[in-house]
Protein backbone atom coordinates (compact mmCIF):
# COMPACT_ATOMS: atom_id res chain seq x y z
CA UNK A 1 0.00 0.00 0.00
CA UNK A 2 1.14 3.60 -0.62
CA UNK A 3 1.86 6.08 1.83
CA UNK A 4 -0.98 8.02 0.46
CA UNK A 5 -3.33 5.17 0.59
CA UNK A 6 -1.64 4.43 4.21
CA UNK A 7 -3.13 7.81 5.31
CA UNK A 8 -6.36 7.66 3.65
CA UNK A 9 -6.94 4.14 5.77
CA UNK A 10 -5.91 5.28 9.11
CA UNK A 11 -8.70 8.71 8.52
CA UNK A 12 -11.44 6.07 7.15
CA UNK A 13 -10.58 3.77 10.58
CA UNK A 14 -10.56 6.66 12.88
CA UNK A 15 -14.04 8.11 11.54
CA UNK A 16 -15.11 4.53 11.97
CA UNK A 17 -14.04 4.14 15.62
CA UNK A 18 -15.46 7.50 16.54
CA UNK A 19 -18.96 6.93 14.95
CA UNK A 20 -19.43 3.43 16.25
CA UNK A 21 -18.77 5.09 19.91
CA UNK A 22 -21.34 7.73 19.13
CA UNK A 23 -23.73 4.90 17.60
CA UNK A 24 -23.44 2.13 20.46
CA UNK A 25 -24.22 3.67 23.36
CA UNK A 26 -27.91 3.07 23.68
CA UNK A 27 -27.53 -0.49 22.58
CA UNK A 28 -27.45 -2.06 25.96
CA UNK A 29 -29.73 0.36 28.13
CA UNK A 30 -32.67 0.58 25.00
CA UNK A 31 -35.13 -0.75 28.06
CA UNK A 32 -33.84 1.78 30.76
CA UNK A 33 -33.54 4.91 27.85
CA UNK A 34 -37.27 4.44 26.51
CA UNK A 35 -38.47 3.43 30.15
CA UNK A 36 -36.82 6.76 31.51
CA UNK A 37 -37.31 9.39 28.65
CA UNK A 38 -41.25 8.22 27.08
CA UNK A 39 -42.38 6.27 29.88
CA UNK A 40 -42.34 2.77 27.86
CA UNK A 41 -41.43 0.30 30.35
CA UNK A 42 -42.59 -2.85 28.17
CA UNK A 43 -39.50 -4.78 27.24
CA UNK A 44 -41.39 -6.07 23.86
CA UNK A 45 -41.27 -2.51 22.94
CA UNK A 46 -36.87 -2.14 23.47
CA UNK A 47 -36.98 -5.14 21.36
CA UNK A 48 -39.34 -3.97 18.14
CA UNK A 49 -37.66 -0.50 18.10
CA UNK A 50 -34.12 -2.72 18.16
CA UNK A 51 -35.66 -4.73 14.94
CA UNK A 52 -36.91 -1.63 13.25
CA UNK A 53 -33.15 0.13 13.52
CA UNK A 54 -31.97 -3.34 11.94
CA UNK A 55 -34.59 -3.19 9.40
CA UNK A 56 -33.80 0.68 8.15
CA UNK A 57 -30.13 0.16 7.96
CA UNK A 58 -30.56 -3.27 6.23
CA UNK A 59 -32.75 -1.64 3.31
CA UNK A 60 -31.14 1.51 3.24
CA UNK A 61 -27.36 -0.14 2.89
CA UNK A 62 -27.96 -2.12 -0.49
CA UNK A 63 -29.29 1.24 -2.01
CA UNK A 64 -26.18 3.12 -1.31
CA UNK A 65 -23.79 0.78 -2.10
CA UNK A 66 -25.09 0.80 -6.12
CA UNK A 67 -25.11 4.83 -5.76
CA UNK A 68 -21.39 4.18 -4.55
CA UNK A 69 -20.66 2.44 -7.57
CA UNK A 70 -21.17 6.29 -9.59
CA UNK A 71 -20.98 8.40 -6.63
CA UNK A 72 -17.29 8.88 -4.60
CA UNK A 73 -17.87 7.27 -1.20
CA UNK A 74 -16.16 10.53 -0.01
CA UNK A 75 -18.30 12.97 -1.63
CA UNK A 76 -21.40 10.84 -0.63
CA UNK A 77 -20.70 10.93 3.29
CA UNK A 78 -20.49 14.51 3.12
CA UNK A 79 -24.17 14.87 2.18
CA UNK A 80 -25.64 11.71 3.99
CA UNK A 81 -23.82 12.72 7.50
CA UNK A 82 -24.88 16.14 7.09
CA UNK A 83 -28.45 15.21 6.93
CA UNK A 84 -28.46 12.38 9.49
CA UNK A 85 -26.70 15.77 12.07
CA UNK A 86 -29.72 17.45 11.56
CA UNK A 87 -32.05 14.33 12.50
CA UNK A 88 -29.73 13.74 15.01
CA UNK A 89 -30.47 17.24 17.19
CA UNK A 90 -34.52 16.81 16.15
CA UNK A 91 -34.28 13.17 18.26
CA UNK A 92 -32.60 15.44 21.08
CA UNK A 93 -35.34 17.85 21.03
CA UNK A 94 -38.34 15.89 19.90
CA UNK A 95 -40.99 14.84 23.03
CA UNK A 96 -43.61 12.35 21.11
CA UNK A 97 -42.62 9.12 21.00
CA UNK A 98 -43.92 8.47 17.73
CA UNK A 99 -42.05 11.34 16.17
CA UNK A 100 -38.94 9.93 17.21
CA UNK A 101 -39.64 6.88 16.00
CA UNK A 102 -39.63 8.67 12.62
CA UNK A 103 -36.94 10.84 13.22
CA UNK A 104 -34.24 8.65 14.35
CA UNK A 105 -35.33 5.42 11.80
CA UNK A 106 -34.66 8.42 9.20
CA UNK A 107 -31.64 9.25 10.92
CA UNK A 108 -30.64 5.60 9.92
CA UNK A 109 -31.23 5.48 6.72
CA UNK A 110 -28.22 8.36 6.46
CA UNK A 111 -26.24 6.92 8.80
CA UNK A 112 -26.25 3.30 6.93
CA UNK A 113 -23.80 4.79 4.10
CA UNK A 114 -20.89 5.05 6.92
CA UNK A 115 -21.11 1.21 6.14
CA UNK A 116 -19.05 1.33 3.13
CA UNK A 117 -15.84 2.83 5.06
CA UNK A 118 -15.00 -0.87 5.76
CA UNK A 119 -15.20 -2.34 2.02
CA UNK A 120 -13.25 0.77 1.15
CA UNK A 121 -10.76 0.23 3.15
CA UNK A 122 -10.21 -3.57 2.19
CA UNK A 123 -10.25 -2.12 -1.57
CA UNK A 124 -7.13 -0.41 -0.77
CA UNK A 125 -5.31 -3.62 0.58
CA UNK A 126 -4.23 -6.59 -0.85
CA UNK A 127 -5.54 -10.15 -0.42
CA UNK A 128 -2.89 -11.34 1.96
CA UNK A 129 -3.65 -8.20 4.30
CA UNK A 130 -7.37 -9.06 4.50
CA UNK A 131 -7.43 -11.19 7.82
CA UNK A 132 -5.56 -8.40 9.59
CA UNK A 133 -7.33 -5.44 8.41
CA UNK A 134 -10.69 -7.58 9.04
CA UNK A 135 -9.70 -8.23 12.61
CA UNK A 136 -7.87 -4.54 13.06
CA UNK A 137 -12.21 -3.54 12.33
CA UNK A 138 -13.40 -6.30 14.50
CA UNK A 139 -11.40 -4.49 17.22
CA UNK A 140 -12.37 -1.34 16.47
CA UNK A 141 -16.18 -2.01 16.54
CA UNK A 142 -15.61 -3.90 19.87
CA UNK A 143 -13.27 -0.80 21.44
CA UNK A 144 -16.46 1.20 20.19
CA UNK A 145 -19.05 -0.98 21.94
CA UNK A 146 -16.67 -0.48 25.33
CA UNK A 147 -16.62 3.20 25.12
CA UNK A 148 -20.43 3.48 23.85
CA UNK A 149 -21.36 1.18 26.27
CA UNK A 150 -19.12 2.90 29.15
CA UNK A 151 -20.28 6.43 28.01
CA UNK A 152 -23.86 5.00 28.20
CA UNK A 153 -24.03 3.99 31.50
CA UNK A 154 -22.14 7.72 32.51
CA UNK A 155 -25.34 9.15 30.78
CA UNK A 156 -27.69 6.90 32.33
CA UNK A 157 -26.47 7.36 36.00
CA UNK A 158 -25.41 10.54 35.93
CA UNK A 159 -26.80 12.66 32.65
CA UNK A 160 -29.60 13.34 30.12
CA UNK A 161 -29.79 9.92 28.42
CA UNK A 162 -30.93 12.30 24.91
CA UNK A 163 -27.73 14.23 24.78
CA UNK A 164 -26.06 10.92 23.05
CA UNK A 165 -27.75 12.39 19.49
CA UNK A 166 -25.96 15.30 20.33
CA UNK A 167 -23.06 13.51 20.41
CA UNK A 168 -24.03 11.95 17.45
CA UNK A 169 -24.73 14.78 15.54
CA UNK A 170 -21.13 15.97 16.69
CA UNK A 171 -19.62 12.58 14.77
CA UNK A 172 -21.31 13.55 12.12
CA UNK A 173 -20.27 17.32 11.88
CA UNK A 174 -16.30 15.64 12.19
CA UNK A 175 -16.85 13.08 9.10
CA UNK A 176 -17.93 15.82 7.37
CA UNK A 177 -15.09 18.13 8.15
CA UNK A 178 -12.58 15.11 7.06
CA UNK A 179 -13.89 13.76 4.11
CA UNK A 180 -14.66 17.60 2.92
CA UNK A 181 -10.42 17.79 3.94
CA UNK A 182 -9.86 14.77 1.69
CA UNK A 183 -11.79 15.66 -1.02
CA UNK A 184 -10.01 18.88 -1.53
CA UNK A 185 -6.88 17.74 -0.76
CA UNK A 186 -6.52 14.71 -2.96
CA UNK A 187 -8.95 16.67 -5.61
CA UNK A 188 -11.27 13.56 -5.54
CA UNK A 189 -14.07 13.33 -8.35
CA UNK A 190 -17.42 13.76 -7.37
CA UNK A 191 -18.36 10.19 -9.90
CA UNK A 192 -16.13 7.04 -9.82
CA UNK A 193 -14.06 6.12 -12.75
CA UNK A 194 -16.03 3.90 -15.08
CA UNK A 195 -14.52 0.28 -15.38
CA UNK A 196 -13.90 -0.19 -19.23
CA UNK A 197 -11.46 -3.44 -18.18
CA UNK A 198 -14.61 -6.24 -18.12
CA UNK A 199 -16.71 -4.88 -21.13
CA UNK A 200 -15.57 -7.63 -23.64
CA UNK A 201 -17.68 -8.31 -26.60
CA UNK A 202 -18.27 -12.12 -27.21
CA UNK A 203 -21.19 -14.03 -27.93
CA UNK A 204 -23.62 -16.33 -25.52
CA UNK A 205 -22.24 -19.42 -26.75
CA UNK A 206 -18.53 -18.30 -26.59
CA UNK A 207 -16.73 -20.78 -24.28
CA UNK A 208 -15.41 -17.42 -22.10
CA UNK A 209 -19.30 -16.81 -21.62
CA UNK A 210 -20.01 -20.60 -20.74
CA UNK A 211 -17.17 -20.19 -18.20
CA UNK A 212 -18.51 -16.56 -16.84
CA UNK A 213 -21.96 -18.05 -16.31
CA UNK A 214 -20.65 -20.72 -14.17
CA UNK A 215 -18.66 -18.33 -12.31
CA UNK A 216 -21.48 -16.10 -11.85
CA UNK A 217 -23.67 -19.47 -10.59
CA UNK A 218 -21.02 -20.18 -8.32
CA UNK A 219 -20.78 -17.27 -6.78
CA UNK A 220 -23.98 -16.82 -6.21
CA UNK A 221 -24.14 -20.14 -4.34
CA UNK A 222 -21.32 -19.24 -2.28
CA UNK A 223 -22.70 -15.97 -1.30
CA UNK A 224 -26.11 -17.67 -0.37
CA UNK A 225 -24.14 -20.50 1.73
CA UNK A 226 -22.28 -17.55 3.43
CA UNK A 227 -25.32 -15.74 4.35
CA UNK A 228 -27.53 -18.52 5.93
CA UNK A 229 -24.15 -19.08 7.84
CA UNK A 230 -24.04 -15.21 8.99
CA UNK A 231 -28.28 -15.28 9.64
CA UNK A 232 -28.05 -18.15 12.04
CA UNK A 233 -24.75 -16.70 13.52
CA UNK A 234 -25.77 -13.08 14.00
CA UNK A 235 -29.44 -14.55 15.25
CA UNK A 236 -27.78 -16.76 17.97
CA UNK A 237 -25.13 -14.15 19.00
CA UNK A 238 -27.76 -10.79 18.99
CA UNK A 239 -30.09 -12.88 21.19
CA UNK A 240 -28.23 -12.13 24.38
CA UNK A 241 -27.68 -8.36 23.39
CA UNK A 242 -30.45 -6.30 24.36
CA UNK A 243 -31.22 -7.37 28.01
CA UNK A 244 -27.77 -8.51 28.86
CA UNK A 245 -27.19 -5.74 31.07
CA UNK A 246 -30.55 -6.10 32.96
CA UNK A 247 -29.66 -9.59 33.54
CA UNK A 248 -26.21 -8.52 34.37
CA UNK A 249 -28.22 -6.06 37.30
CA UNK A 250 -30.69 -9.31 38.41
CA UNK A 251 -27.89 -11.68 39.18
CA UNK A 252 -25.19 -9.72 40.64
CA UNK A 253 -27.56 -7.84 42.53
CA UNK A 254 -26.53 -4.09 41.69
CA UNK A 255 -28.29 -1.40 39.67
CA UNK A 256 -24.82 -0.18 38.49
CA UNK A 257 -24.70 0.50 35.06
CA UNK A 258 -21.24 1.27 34.34
CA UNK A 259 -20.54 -2.13 36.47
CA UNK A 260 -23.11 -3.61 33.77
CA UNK A 261 -21.67 -1.78 30.89
CA UNK A 262 -17.93 -2.85 31.91
CA UNK A 263 -19.07 -6.53 31.79
CA UNK A 264 -21.11 -6.00 28.71
CA UNK A 265 -17.81 -4.93 27.21
CA UNK A 266 -15.71 -7.89 27.87
CA UNK A 267 -15.69 -9.41 24.59
CA UNK A 268 -14.27 -6.55 23.05
CA UNK A 269 -11.17 -7.07 25.64
CA UNK A 270 -10.83 -10.50 24.27
CA UNK A 271 -10.94 -9.50 20.54
CA UNK A 272 -7.73 -7.34 21.36
CA UNK A 273 -6.15 -10.49 22.14
CA UNK A 274 -7.59 -12.16 19.07
CA UNK A 275 -6.15 -9.35 16.93
CA UNK A 276 -2.60 -10.44 18.51
CA UNK A 277 -3.08 -13.90 17.88
CA UNK A 278 -4.17 -13.50 14.25
CA UNK A 279 -1.81 -10.87 13.60
CA UNK A 280 1.11 -13.57 14.33
CA UNK A 281 -1.13 -15.91 12.21
CA UNK A 282 -1.60 -14.19 8.91
CA UNK A 283 -0.55 -16.87 6.41
CA UNK A 284 -2.56 -19.49 4.95
CA UNK A 285 -4.47 -20.97 7.47
CA UNK A 286 -7.85 -22.96 7.07
CA UNK A 287 -10.56 -19.90 7.98
CA UNK A 288 -13.42 -22.23 7.77
CA UNK A 289 -11.85 -24.92 10.46
CA UNK A 290 -11.64 -21.61 12.83
CA UNK A 291 -14.74 -20.68 11.72
CA UNK A 292 -16.33 -23.68 13.12
CA UNK A 293 -14.08 -24.24 16.44
CA UNK A 294 -14.88 -20.77 17.12
CA UNK A 295 -18.83 -21.73 16.61
CA UNK A 296 -18.34 -24.66 19.24
CA UNK A 297 -16.25 -22.36 21.63
CA UNK A 298 -19.71 -20.31 21.13
CA UNK A 299 -21.98 -22.73 22.04
CA UNK A 300 -19.83 -23.16 25.78
CA UNK A 301 -19.35 -19.32 25.97
CA UNK A 302 -23.56 -18.57 26.02
CA UNK A 303 -23.79 -21.99 28.13
CA UNK A 304 -21.83 -20.69 31.03
CA UNK A 305 -23.80 -17.18 30.87
CA UNK A 306 -27.01 -18.98 31.06
CA UNK A 307 -26.20 -20.37 34.54
CA UNK A 308 -26.82 -17.31 37.14
CA UNK A 309 -23.50 -16.95 38.74
CA UNK A 310 -21.54 -14.56 38.53
CA UNK A 311 -18.00 -16.12 37.89
CA UNK A 312 -20.19 -18.26 35.18
CA UNK A 313 -20.91 -14.92 33.49
CA UNK A 314 -18.12 -13.50 33.07
CA UNK A 315 -15.97 -16.87 31.93
CA UNK A 316 -18.36 -17.84 30.05
CA UNK A 317 -18.49 -14.05 28.41
CA UNK A 318 -14.59 -14.11 27.88
CA UNK A 319 -15.08 -17.37 25.55
CA UNK A 320 -17.69 -15.90 23.71
CA UNK A 321 -16.02 -13.06 22.97
CA UNK A 322 -13.06 -15.18 21.92
CA UNK A 323 -15.82 -17.12 19.44
CA UNK A 324 -17.69 -13.80 18.51
CA UNK A 325 -14.47 -12.10 17.21
CA UNK A 326 -13.17 -15.01 15.47
CA UNK A 327 -15.96 -16.03 13.50
CA UNK A 328 -17.17 -12.43 12.35
CA UNK A 329 -13.61 -11.74 11.36
CA UNK A 330 -13.57 -14.91 9.24
CA UNK A 331 -16.66 -14.96 7.63
CA UNK A 332 -15.66 -11.72 6.39
CA UNK A 333 -12.32 -12.72 5.20
CA UNK A 334 -13.54 -15.34 3.12
CA UNK A 335 -16.22 -13.19 1.61
CA UNK A 336 -13.66 -10.71 0.70
CA UNK A 337 -10.93 -13.21 -0.91
CA UNK A 338 -14.07 -14.27 -3.35
CA UNK A 339 -15.27 -10.95 -4.38
CA UNK A 340 -14.27 -8.90 -6.65
CA UNK A 341 -12.60 -5.41 -5.66
CA UNK A 342 -14.94 -3.73 -8.12
CA UNK A 343 -18.13 -5.05 -6.36
CA UNK A 344 -16.88 -5.07 -2.50
CA UNK A 345 -19.61 -2.91 -1.38
CA UNK A 346 -22.06 -4.71 -3.14
CA UNK A 347 -21.62 -8.34 -2.27
CA UNK A 348 -20.66 -6.44 1.34
CA UNK A 349 -24.06 -5.23 1.39
CA UNK A 350 -25.41 -8.36 0.38
CA UNK A 351 -23.83 -10.23 3.46
CA UNK A 352 -25.21 -7.43 5.44
CA UNK A 353 -28.88 -8.34 4.53
CA UNK A 354 -28.39 -11.73 5.74
CA UNK A 355 -26.78 -10.78 9.14
CA UNK A 356 -29.26 -8.22 9.75
CA UNK A 357 -31.74 -10.51 9.00
CA UNK A 358 -30.78 -12.80 11.90
CA UNK A 359 -30.43 -9.44 14.04
CA UNK A 360 -34.19 -8.70 13.22
CA UNK A 361 -35.73 -12.11 13.87
CA UNK A 362 -33.70 -12.02 17.50
CA UNK A 363 -34.63 -8.39 18.20
CA UNK A 364 -38.38 -8.76 17.19
CA UNK A 365 -38.45 -12.37 19.64
CA UNK A 366 -35.91 -11.05 22.47
CA UNK A 367 -38.91 -9.26 24.13
CA UNK A 368 -41.18 -11.81 23.49
CA UNK A 369 -38.97 -14.09 25.02
CA UNK A 370 -38.05 -11.82 28.74
CA UNK A 371 -41.95 -11.36 28.82
CA UNK A 372 -43.33 -14.90 28.32
CA UNK A 373 -40.14 -16.71 30.11
CA UNK A 374 -37.48 -15.16 32.56
CA UNK A 375 -34.05 -13.17 31.73
CA UNK A 376 -32.29 -16.49 30.84
CA UNK A 377 -34.54 -17.47 28.08
CA UNK A 378 -32.93 -15.45 25.61
CA UNK A 379 -29.45 -17.45 26.64
CA UNK A 380 -31.38 -20.53 25.67
CA UNK A 381 -32.60 -19.59 22.48
CA UNK A 382 -29.49 -18.97 21.73
CA UNK A 383 -27.55 -22.17 22.79
CA UNK A 384 -29.57 -23.34 20.42
CA UNK A 385 -29.64 -21.18 17.87
CA UNK A 386 -25.53 -21.98 17.54
CA UNK A 387 -25.94 -25.78 18.00
CA UNK A 388 -28.20 -25.53 14.63
CA UNK A 389 -25.16 -23.14 13.22
CA UNK A 390 -22.79 -25.85 13.43
CA UNK A 391 -24.97 -28.56 11.75
CA UNK A 392 -25.58 -26.34 9.29
CA UNK A 393 -22.26 -24.80 8.81
CA UNK A 394 -21.17 -28.36 8.44
CA UNK A 395 -23.29 -29.44 5.94
CA UNK A 396 -22.91 -26.17 3.32
CA UNK A 397 -18.85 -26.38 3.98
CA UNK A 398 -17.55 -29.76 5.13
CA UNK A 399 -15.30 -29.62 1.66
CA UNK A 400 -13.65 -26.80 3.17
CA UNK A 401 -13.42 -27.86 6.24
CA UNK A 402 -11.74 -30.75 5.80
CA UNK A 403 -9.67 -30.26 2.49
CA UNK A 404 -7.81 -27.14 2.82
CA UNK A 405 -6.88 -25.39 -0.53
CA UNK A 406 -5.11 -21.86 0.89
CA UNK A 407 -5.98 -18.77 -1.44
CA UNK A 408 -8.39 -17.54 -3.23
CA UNK A 409 -9.19 -20.94 -5.51
CA UNK A 410 -10.78 -21.84 -1.82
CA UNK A 411 -13.44 -20.09 -2.38
CA UNK A 412 -14.28 -20.49 -6.01
CA UNK A 413 -14.30 -23.94 -6.03
CA UNK A 414 -17.44 -23.96 -4.35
Amino acid sequence: MSKSNAGLRNGLILLTLVSVVADSMLLPFYPQFFSQEFNQSNPQHAGYYIAACCFTVMMAFPVWARIAKKVNELHLWVYTQIISGILGVCCFYVESLLWFWILSQAMLIFKASYLLIYPFVMRLEEHDKHLGVASLFSVLMHFGAIGGAILGGVFLEYNNPRSVYILMAATDALQVVICSFLIFTRKVPFLQPVNTSTTEESSPDNEASQQALASLETGKRFLLSLGIISALFYFSAFLIRPFFSTYWQSVSASDNAVSAAFIYSIPAWVALLGLWFNHRRQGEVNHYRIILTSLCFAVIGVGLQSMEHVISIIVGRCIFGWALFQITVRLEVVMFEFAHKDNYGVDFSKIYIFQNIGVLTASFGVGSLVSWGALQMPFWVSLGGFMVTVAVFCALFFPKIAHFIPGRKEAESI
